[in-house]
């Protein structure tokens, strides 16, 4: 049940809360929450894949699945400004 639930629960929360505007998506907002707060879903969401897979005991994989994420909020940095600026 939570090998759909979970996936499903996370991409219904994905495609819903967005920043008006948002350059990276649509511009469309179903359900319009500040930059900080969708920079926190993302940032939640792939934090609990990587413990999702440590967890599973796949150590390694769990440690270079949460390196690339940070690298690639390092690259985005832009964005992640961005998003940090629509705080209000």
């Amino acid at each position: 049940m939570l090998a759909i639930g979970l996936p499903v629960a996370a991409a219904v929360i994905w495609g819903t809360f967005a920043v008006p505007d948002d350059p990276s998506r649509s511009g469309r907002a179903p359900v319009p929450v500040p930059g900080v707060v969708r920079l926190g879903i993302e940032l939640a969401t792939f934090g609990f894949g990587a413990w999702a897979l440590y967890d599973t005991g796949s150590t390694t994989l769990s440690l270079v699945f949460a390196a690339i994420v940070v690298v690639h909020y390092l690259v985005s940095y832009d964005r992640v400004a961005w998003l940090i600026r629509q705080s209000s």
